[in-house]
């Protein structure tokens, strides 16, 4: 399992990646990133970007 972003992206590649390493469906990953990121005051959207800067293309 390797962690990287996805091709099939919408902004950054992100949750795309993240449900490709967990076999998940990617609408379901984001769905739950932004229930996360409103249930969390927002704090979701900075841990975002760090993931994008941080997470290799594939």
């Amino acid at each position: 399992m390797s962690l990287h972003k996805s091709a099939d992206k919408v902004i950054g590649g992100v949750c795309g990646g993240i449900a490709e390493s967990l076999n998940l469906d990617k609408t379901l990953v984001r769905l739950i990133y932004v229930l996360l990121t409103i249930g969390t005051a927002f704090s979701g959207v900075l841990i975002y970007l760090l993931l994008w800067l941080i997470m290799p293309e594939q």
